[in-house]
């Protein structure tokens, strides 16, 4: 008795788990057409291509596909379509079976779009990034010589030996007259499972070459932009050796723009060339997992992408580094002016400091000289007070007259005001660091 899972599963689970069974390569069998396209879609086109998908089957009588799906594989009468959606395109694969004496027949060979819905097929959302036509022969058949000296360009034929001898491949990577490039492949002695997943990676070596190339146009068109931004920052790092204070402004004002256009380019094509890297990295795994031997006389598929594609990968990386430094340099001048600027400021506040300071003292003086005459002048008005008390006390009996009174009261009176005054001087400055 098998028991239940009664644990509590993570919502992704599923998805996350069947992540390793997405788009698996189906079992093929010789002689066999194969029409690959790949549409660049934007995120309305996508869906547009669900819906595109979905009128296929139902004009046909067959169950729509799942909302959530990403790929379906479907007989639809005489031909096979696969469906794939992607973060940036929509690939559409087309298998018909042939038959091996109408490749000698026919002046051109039978593809696989030849029964799709021409009406249907010509109306697929988005714009082609790839189009190729593949065709899977036995590889002792009667028209597999024949068939690639006519379907491929002779001076610019690639070939090799793959799958460990079992089968060879064939391609002259050129956009022939109906808009197609064209592969050959001879199966040999591979099973269907083998020649499947061969099949597969061929068409994914192609999409994902196309989809690296996409950051090509966008390196070149930075480089201009990088142009200007270095030769202006070039300026602005000269402009601040002879800045004065007046200029740093105008020069702080200046670096900021640079530094926002630098980083609006580098966000804008950020993205691009991170995709292009991640592509040509597929590109060499799917490659490698053909296992190319070489055919006397041919370049290998592997050789020529070498020789190709490396400028242009080149391009994209030297691109990206390009703005990562300048991105850096920027910063680092940026902080440079900002630090010059910072200094002057406190140049600034130091000699504001100073000015401060010798108005404080200033102050202090004439503070210590309005103590003197408070003194003075409370010493009078007490004084006078004492008079008048020592003119009615000798009334009385004092023995002294009022300004004997008085004369001899000044010195004790402003000794007491003068001492009375330093006390309270003292004790606000010792609590004035206990208020701040």
């Amino acid at each position: 008795m098998q028991a239940k899972n009664i644990l509590l599963q993570h919502p992704q689970r599923k998805t996350l788990h069947n992540e390793i069974h997405a788009r698996p390569p189906e079992a093929m069998s010789a002689p066999l057409a194969i029409s690959h396209v790949v549409m660049a879609c934007d995120a309305a086109q996508r869906e547009a291509s669900r819906r595109h998908v979905t009128t296929l089957l139902r004009d046909h009588h067959l169950p729509p596909p799942d909302q959530a799906s990403t790929h379906i594989r479907m007989e639809v009468g005489p031909f096979r379509i696969r469906w794939e959606l992607h973060t940036e395109f929509v690939s559409w694969t087309f298998l018909r079976t042939i038959a091996a004496d109408d490749l000698d027949k026919r002046d051109d060979p039978p593809v696989a779009i030849d029964v799709v819905p021409q009406g249907w097929f010509s109306a697929l959302p988005g714009e082609c990034l790839t189009a190729m036509h593949l065709w899977a022969l036995p590889m002792r058949s009667l028209g597999a010589t024949s068939m690639l000296k006519r379907v491929l360009q002779e001076d610019t034929l690639l070939g090799s030996s793959v799958a460990e001898g079992n089968g060879e491949v064939y391609t002259d990577l050129s956009i022939h007259a109906d808009g197609f490039a064209r592969f050959v492949v001879l199966a040999g002695s591979m099973t269907p499972r083998r020649l499947g997943r061969l099949v597969q990676r061929l068409t994914e070596i192609e999409t994902y070459r196309m989809a690296a190339l996409l950051g090509l146009p966008a390196a070149r068109e930075a480089a201009s932009a990088l142009a200007d931004a270095e030769r202006e920052l070039a300026e602005l790092a000269q402009a601040i050796r002879s800045a004065t204070p007046n200029d740093e402004p105008e020069l702080l004002d200046r670096l900021t723009k640079l530094a926002g256009e630098v980083e609006s380019q580098h966000a804008a094509t950020h993205s691009r060339f991170s995709a292009s890297a991640a592509y040509f990295a597929l590109v060499d795994k799917r490659i490698d997992d053909i296992a190319e031997v070489r055919l006397p006389g041919l370049q290998t598929i592997r050789e020529f992408m070498d020789r190709r594609l490396t400028p242009a990968r080149s391009t994209c990386e030297w691109a990206t580094r390009r703005q990562d430094a300048l991105s850096e340099r920027v910063s680092r001048i940026s902080n440079l002016l900002r630090t010059r600027v910072e200094i002057d400021q406190q140049q600034s506040s130091q000699a504001l400091l100073e000015t401060m300071n010798q108005r404080q003292g200033l102050q202090l003086k004439l503070q210590t000289t309005v103590e003197g005459l408070s003194v003075a002048a409370i010493t009078y008005y007490v004084v006078g007070l004492i008079a008048y008390l020592a003119k009615g006390a000798h009334v009385l009996g004092w023995p002294w007259s009022g300004e004997s009174t008085a004369a001899l009261a000044i010195p004790v009176v402003a000794g007491i005001v003068w001492w009375s005054m330093r006390k309270l001087h003292k004790k606000i400055v010792e609590q004035q660091p206990h208020d701040l």
